[in-house]
């Protein structure tokens, strides 16, 4: 094992904070290992940062402009401080990263040798249990799904992880999934006759045992919350931890600490309970008959809601969600919930006769009490119902933010905290299969790291810092290094209509038919509404229909996966080109460096709609606090989420292109100047003349199109 160098504990201050600079100079390891690094003062200054709160045990918030290079700023002093660290990020794309390029590379420059871990949520890891009941038991309606299965079987007897990620061509929303995967409801533990070999228990007991460990915002709330497995037991044990994509962690964490009904549980539930009946209670009850009537159930209950093919968020405030009467609702989902009784009743009969059946009667009592919890008139937090682009359903009810919960974890007088606060988190289990033990828990306070690249305009980062209880933190802006006046162009159409009028979207589809053409594709649209993206989307279809004219496709139509593989790739005929229309989580996670996109099109500055459940809350919040709702939720809201789509244009120092924002408020408006500041620095250009003829002196223009 190489030698490692001495812990900050062991160190002066000074001389981590020097090892740490010295490491990311010029003359440090990593250039050494890297003939092309380039130290950044950015990163340098970050670094620095996060080494003191490492040495404190203090909270920091940074935010890091693209290009900064954040990933190697918290890794270089987590890993030289040889502490135990625990990384969250908001994507599993981001988990992979890290575990398998970023931290292999950076602790072979460094000369480390550690243990690092990625641990996923149990979703993420084949079941050997529920593949071997899905094989025998299994009713797969769709024939490609039997197919796949038959890969599944055989990757199993391969697989060294489990992680279903290694199946390609598997997709989250796949029916399949669930049948082959576990949940914490649905786990037999121990009693499990594939507990040795199980693919989460030994992720967690290598997490356990690792130096590192790699995880995600939901699998640090959804275990955190219930005090279980998992985070819950690496947590004490740790002495940082790194967010990183943490402009997620609000709206992550209240979605766990809150309650939530899905259609797709439901289904699932059905589902197993269908299995389990037939295997060890056949001929007790009419299995079938049940699992068809929640089946048919949860079909009528969706079918009250209108069809989008994107999600949709509805409010829900009174005895009905917007837009739906209430007969119509109380009758749908009172047919939900009798099919869930007589599921009970059926299982209360079977349940002692085998683990699985008392585990499905438990599923079955845990659904009904989320259902009558979230019936309950709402005393705090907000409610509401969502839609999925998949015909899935959820009736959900969460706070208003992550202050009060994370209060005695990270808040300011948590730092405290040094060991752990019950016996069960003193005794985080080791390996029971091996001799070495678990690390000790930390004797000194925890350093908590929260970095992004948008988490605030203001000098605070107040949009970020005040719902996520981190007004205590310590706050550093860290600008990008890229140089954006040469390397972009903005353009606000002020001649535009206002983007409340019908013949808006026709406006942006106009420019953006022009652009695409002008580029060869390479035109990414961003709509902020789903009928915009309908209307935007069809008129780019109608309007590129030569035959050398580029492609055009638009979110519903594939799974984000699919849409990014084939966007990357220039198409299907790169000599055509690409565009895509997307709206959601296009906005951000859609990561495209190179030529691949060269134009960004915002059709409008994205205000959330007046009707968001949680926005509304939040506003009402704030009025009684005295406090403008404009000022301190929407503006803010508004200018990250820009950030966010903005950021999609410039990835690396080599990017060029033009960002078009469709929006002549950003000119007009006495706010426009605040979201403006906000954007990166690029060279505005006022007319479609000047912005086409920027276009040519850059060379990225594919044909001689002329601005009228």
């Amino acid at each position: 094992m190489n030698d490692k160098p001495t812990p900050p504990d062991e160190q002066t201050s000074t001389g981590f904070r020097q090892a740490v600079h010295r490491t990311l100079s010029e003359a440090g390891e990593l250039a050494r290992h890297w003939p092309n690094y380039v130290p950044r003062a950015g990163q340098i200054d970050m670094a620095q940062a996060v080494a003191q709160s490492i040495e404190e045990g203090s909270s920091l918030v940074v935010q890091a402009g693209t290009g900064v290079g954040k990933t190697f700023a918290y890794l270089v002093p987590a890993l030289l401080s040889q502490e135990r660290t625990l990384i969250s990020t908001a994507t599993k794309a981001l988990q992979e990263q890290l575990h398998g390029r970023d931290l292999p590379e950076l602790l072979k420059a460094l000369g480390l040798n550690l243990k690092v871990a990625l641990l996923k949520g149990r979703s993420s890891y084949l079941c050997l249990h529920r593949l071997e009941q899905t094989l025998d038991h299994g009713r797969l309606s769709d024939r490609g799904d039997v197919i796949f299965l038959d890969q599944v079987k055989r990757w199993a007897g391969t697989t060294r992880q489990g992680d279903v990620a290694e199946l390609a061509g598997l997709e989250d929303q796949s029916t399949l999934l669930p049948l082959i995967t576990s949940t914490r409801d649905n786990c037999l533990g121990s009693e499990c006759a594939h507990w040795q070999d199980c693919h989460v228990n030994l992720a967690r007991k290598a997490a356990m045992q690792a130096d590192v460990v790699v995880i995600n915002h939901h699998l640090f709330f959804a275990d955190w919350q219930v005090r279980a497995s998992g985070v819950a037991e690496l947590l004490p044990q740790v002495r940082v931890v790194v967010f990183d994509e943490a402009h997620q962690l609000n709206e992550v964490g209240t979605q766990f600490l809150g309650d939530a009904f899905t259609s797709s549980a439901a289904l699932e539930f059905s589902r197993d309970g269908l299995m389990a009946g037939l295997q060890h209670a056949r001929g007790v009850s009419v299995w079938q008959d049940l699992s068809a009537h929640l089946q048919q159930a949860l079909k009528d209950w969706r079918l009250v809601m209108p069809v989008d093919p994107v999600a949709n968020r509805y409010r829900w405030l009174e005895q009905s969600p917007d837009g739906v009467s209430v007969e119509a609702w109380a009758k749908a989902w009172q047919g939900v919930t009798d099919a869930l009784e007589a599921w009970r009743t059926a299982l209360e009969g079977v349940a002692p006769a085998h683990l699985e059946l008392t585990r499905l009667l438990e599923r079955c009592e845990a659904l009904l009490a989320t259902a009558q919890t979230i019936e309950q008139p709402l005393t705090q937090g907000v409610r509401w119902l969502e839609t999925g682009s998949f015909g899935s359903m959820g009736l959900h009810q969460a706070p208003l933010d992550l202050q009060t919960a994370v209060a005695d974890l990270w808040g300011p007088n948590a730092q405290a905290m040094a060991q752990p606060d019950s016996e069960s988190e003193r005794e985080a289990a080791p390996d029971p299969d091996s001799d070495a033990e678990a690390p000790p828990p930390p004797s000194r306070p925890r350093a908590w790291i929260f970095t992004s690249a948008t988490l605030g305009v203001d000098e605070h980062m107040t949009w970020f810092t005040q719902p996520c209880g981190l007004t205590h933190a310590r706050t550093l802006k860290v600008q990008s290094p890229f140089d954006y006046p040469s390397q972009g162009v903005l353009f606000v159409p002020s001649d535009m209509v206002e983007p409340r009028d019908p013949l808006h979207s026709e406006q942006v589809a106009v420019l953006a038919t022009r652009l695409a053409r002008a580029l060869g594709g390479r035109t990414l649209v961003l709509t902020t509404t789903n009928r915009a993206l309908k209307d935007i989307a069809a008129i780019l279809s109608e309007d590129l229909d030569q035959a050398h004219d580029p492609e055009v496709m638009w979110q519903g139509q594939h799974t984000k996966r699919q849409l990014m593989s084939w966007f990357q790739q220039g198409g299907r005929d790169p000599e055509r080109g690409a565009v895509l229309v997307a709206t959601a989580s296009f906005w951000e996670g859609f990561d495209v460096p190179g030529d691949a996109l060269q134009a960004v099109i915002i059709d409008k500055l994205p205000f959330a709609p007046p009707n968001d459940p949680m926005m509304e809350a939040r506003a009402k919040q704030l009025e009684a606090q005295g406090l403008s709702p404009f000022a301190h939720l929407h503006l803010p809201d508004v200018a990250v989420s820009l950030q966010q789509g903005a950021g999609r244009l410039i990835r690396t120092q080599t990017d060029q292109g033009v960002l078009v924002i469709a929006d002549r408020r950003l000119v007009k408006a006495s706010y426009g100047a605040k979201l403006m500041a906000g954007l990166p620095p690029m060279r505005r250009v006022h007319t479609a003349p000047a912005l086409f003829e920027a276009l040519r002196e850059m060379g990225l223009t594919k044909s001689d199109t002329k601005a009228s």
